[in-house]
């Protein structure tokens, strides 16, 4: 009995955390299409951003970096799968992606 409800308290964290990581993905990042190929926790066509964050976490140069990807586009970091570039977007928008990317990881 005991272990059902400890389990039954670990999903619902879960799911609450799950939903709170949902509520705080930036609306850019939905009407620009990055949503398509990345979700905040899992791997879909490209890395997650959690896995991205890890990755470039303590990196002094990791928002230049990404800011260059997310503008030019590029392939091979995260395997075969080219990223697209997105040339619409501005340096305000690339930067508000990136913070938010690089913020998962604190």
């Amino acid at each position: 009995m005991k272990s059902i409800i400890v389990s039954m308290v670990a999903a619902a964290g879960l799911m609450v955390a799950g939903s709170a990581l949902a509520t705080d993905m930036p609306e850019l990042a939905k009407k620009s299409g990055c949503t398509a190929c990345h979700k905040i926790d899992k791997k879909v066509v490209g890395p997650s951003w959690m896995d991205v964050a890890v990755k470039y976490k303590g990196d002094a140069s990791a928002a230049a970096k990404l800011d260059a990807k997310i503008a030019k586009g590029g392939s091979g970091a995260w395997g075969p799968m080219p990223m697209p570039a997105n040339p619409k977007l501005s340096d305000a928008e690339r930067k508000e992606l990136v913070d938010f990317v690089l913020g998962l990881a604190k």
